[in-house]
């Protein structure tokens, strides 16, 4: 009997230890699977809201434009949760700094002075220029045309920037120069007579017209600009991954192929596929 006995205390002990090894496995497996241990990085694009055809709400109340579509596509590809952030654009640096967004992308000029405050800046993917756009019965032909009178410009922008630096001499030309917190508001001046014109990015204007009748662009090239990525200091390989996903978007014809869907984009201007 006391055989009996200590043969069923050693089976009890023996089961137990199995027991305690077989749940110790199942946790250190669970340890190691992925769904448990890593989540998917999100990536924050920072948007202009109101810059058609980069970045704008679509009738479905969603962010997209050319920019838009580039980057959710990078992140597919990388793997990553993608997320649009509307930027207020006059204050779009400090926002970046604020880790509201990871980074700036809405057609934005690449200035020295971002690079001299310590900003990442990407590869230039795009060539622009800015232009006077008025309405077509105006009689203005030319920017001379505007002397005396009101231009409006949206506000942190390279054109607001072009007008008080390189082109002072012809913003003091202007009777004003109105500063709009977007692009639609400057146009809204327009529609409703308030200003005579206005200075803005060539594939806005081009944009605008081909939904807008009644209104022309004025040919003169009054600056020319090439729009990149913003990123903050010490975000180089961020910028690195980004860039690479890009690149393999453009290798993979996907790049194209998006940018086929924005006829008001000049082709040509885009630096990736040349």
């Amino acid at each position: 009997m006391k055989m009996k006995k200590i043969l069923a205390v050693m089976l009890a002990m023996l089961m137990l230890v199995t027991c305690f090894a077989a749940c110790g496995k199942k946790q250190d497996a669970d340890a190691d699977s992925p769904s448990k241990t890593e989540t998917k990085k999100k990536f924050v694009m920072g948007v202009d809201p109101e810059y058609p055809p980069f970045s704008y709400l679509g009738d479905d109340g969603k962010y997209t434009g050319f920019d838009v579509e580039i980057c959710r596509a990078a992140c597919e590809y990388l793997g990553w949760d993608f997320e649009v952030f509307a930027v207020n654009w006059d204050n779009k640096l400090i926002q970046l700094d604020s880790k509201e967004c990871d980074c700036v992308w809405s057609g934005m000029t690449i200035l020295p002075s971002m690079k001299e405050a310590g900003y990442i800046i990407s590869k230039p993917y795009f060539d622009n220029k800015q232009v006077l756009l008025v309405k077509e019965n105006s009689g203005f032909n030319a920017s001379k045309d505007l002397a005396g009178k009101d231009v409006a410009v949206q506000s942190g922008t390279s054109g607001e920037h072009l007008l008080q630096e390189d082109l002072k001499s012809l913003a003091d030309s202007f009777k004003n120069v109105v500063a709009c917190d977007s692009f639609l508001k400057c146009f809204t001046e327009l529609e409703g007579n308030a200003v005579d014109a206005v200075f803005v990015d060539e594939p806005v204007a081009v944009s605008y017209v081909a939904k807008n009748s009644g209104y022309k662009i004025i040919d003169e090239n009054l600056g020319a600009e090439q729009y990149g990525i913003a990123f903050r200091s010490g975000d180089q390989e961020l910028c690195n991954e980004i860039e690479k996903a890009v690149a393999h978007l453009v290798e993979s014809g996907k790049y194209a192929e998006i940018a086929e869907k924005y006829p008001d984009i000049n082709k040509d201007n885009l630096t990736f596929l040349k």
